[in-house]
């Protein structure tokens, strides 16, 4: 019995491909699609694209967020909502930051800049 819990603690390998099926998802994860299908409607950043034939394609980003979904909701035991919370402010903290190497990242344009957008406004005035 210890052995099973010991294996919901390892992530499956994912194969390299471009894009996985519902069903090859469905046994990567152990979970049945109907789980999927429901945790598209939870989790807005789980979108995965349809085929032409209205087949849901999941990419690997994909297959690898709704592995953290499941360890967040059966292994942490977090509800949908605090698993949602979760990865959103697990997102706000991803997103990088203007540090000592980055001064003045998005601050005014400098003169150089500020000269070339008025001789570009003057060459666009020159064509009209």
């Amino acid at each position: 019995m210890a052995e099973a819990g010991a294996k919901t603690q390892q992530s499956p390998e994912i194969p390299d491909k471009l894009y996985f099926r519902i069903g090859e998802v469905s046994r990567l994860l152990g979970l049945q699609p109907y789980v999927l299908r429901y945790w598209e409607t939870e989790f807005p950043s789980l979108a995965p694209k349809k085929s032409g034939a209205g087949h849901r394609l999941y990419r690997r980003k994909e297959v690898e967020l709704l592995l953290e979904i499941k360890q967040l909701l059966y292994e942490k035991r977090y509800t949908i909502a605090g698993a949602r919370r979760h990865l959103e402010l697990r997102g706000k903290d991803r997103r990088p930051k203007a540090g000592p190497e980055q001064p003045g990242l998005f601050a005014a344009p400098s003169k150089p800049l500020e000269e070339i957008r008025k001789e570009l406004a003057a060459l666009l005035e020159f064509l009209k």
